[in-house]
């Protein structure tokens, strides 16, 4: 038996007012419970302590100001964590906050903590009760509702099953708000096939998120694994039901080829800071010799990095890759299109590469 990582969403959690829905959370315990004693490491990632917090302080829309949403957060955030820890407690089931920023995923040790803390809960059979910490984190950094975070512990985790619940049924082919004809979506096999759906980024007045958000972490669970579902939390039974591999919702199958821990987390977790233009033929040797990238297969730089940041590779205006430079932006410049003897000359203590294959994921 496997953690199956279950991810709430603000219209999930609480009402229009902002108040929980405590028959809705209370039914969700339930089966959670119901996973617990069958043997299963429930792990839920919650949203709405903003929403908790605007319902508390009589907030009609949620605000724009970073300064406000924060604010909101820290008087929701508690409160929030407050009804699940009093819900499966009542069940018997232990429970522990944790606060995540996107930096706790961004930077390695981090990351590599909190895997090593949520691993240390499970097996003490505690469920872990995740958040983001919105009160230090800012507009440009936040995970959208939490789905990116939820994909994220997913993938740290490398949980059984990752499942996103909503206020919709799952993926429809089009706004079932707005368009009578709208099929549920029972099944995604092959991302390329939502290209076409009119699959949007609305959300609800109190959350942050939509749709668009939830099938990009489906894309990144499935990647490393892990099935993943989209599917209602107003539902009854929807969680059972997943876990247990019922058609329940929209499911995506994991994945063949899945990356390792580590190029997951790069690929998805770690921010670019500049990027690497590159010629045809390190394109070629980068897509179909799995090489690594020399300074002489390099055509422009652009950003300001250090050693050790994250950069996009491109060829011909298309993203290819992403790595780990062994080399600042301003070193780069320097040694472009040079092969290793004479980047030998210039920088004496240089590797031969400029991005390791080992720290390089295609795009």
């Amino acid at each position: 038996m496997g953690c199956v990582v279950v991810k709430l969403g603000s219209s999930i959690v609480v009402d229009e007012r902002g108040e929980p829905r405590a028959d809705v959370l209370g039914e969700i315990c339930d089966q959670l419970e119901e996973l617990y004693r069958g043997g299963r490491d429930p792990v839920i990632v919650t949203s709405g302590a903003i929403a908790r917090g605007m319902g508390l302080r009589a907030i009609p829309l949620r605000p724009r100001a970073v300064e406000e949403l924060q604010a909101a957060s820290a008087v929701g955030q508690g409160r929030l964590y407050q009804v699940y820890d009093e819900l499966l407690r009542e069940r018997g089931l232990p429970t522990a906050q944790v606060l995540l920023t996107f930096f706790d995923m961004s930077a390695r040790t981090h990351y590599v903590n909190a895997r090593q803390t949520l691993r240390k809960l499970l097996e003490w059979r505690v469920v872990p009760v995740i958040n983001e910490n919105d009160t230090t984190t800012t507009d440009e950094i936040s995970f959208g509702d939490n789905d990116f975070l939820a994909a994220q512990v997913a993938i740290l985790l490398g949980a059984e099953l990752l499942l996103l619940l909503t206020d919709a049924e799952g993926v429809f082919t089009a706004d079932p708000r707005a368009d009578l004809e709208a099929r549920l979506v029972p099944e995604v096999t092959e991302f390329e096939a939502l290209e076409g759906l009119d699959i949007g980024h609305s959300t609800s007045p109190l959350g942050s998120g939509g749709m668009r958000s939830k099938i990009v972490a489906a894309e990144m669970a499935t990647a490393a694994g892990i099935p993943t579902v989209i599917a209602s939390g107003l539902s009854p039974g929807t969680i059972v039901a997943a876990a247990s591999g019922e058609t329940v919702g929209t499911r995506f199958g994991a994945r063949p080829g899945r990356y390792s821990s580590f190029k997951l987390w790069l690929k998805y977790a770690k921010p670019t800071r500049g990027r690497i233009v590159v010629d045809a033929g390190a394109a070629r040797a980068l897509r179909e010799g799995g090489t690594s990238l020399l300074p002489v297969g390099i055509v422009d730089i652009a950003g300001d990095f250090d050693a050790g940041d994250a950069v996009e590779i491109a060829h011909d205006g298309r993203s290819i890759g992403k790595g780990i430079s062994n080399y600042s932006a301003e070193e780069l410049r320097k040694i472009r299109g040079l092969k290793s003897a004479a980047v030998r000359e210039i920088l004496p203590r240089a590797t031969e590469e400029a991005v390791h294959r080992d720290y390089l994921v295609l795009t």
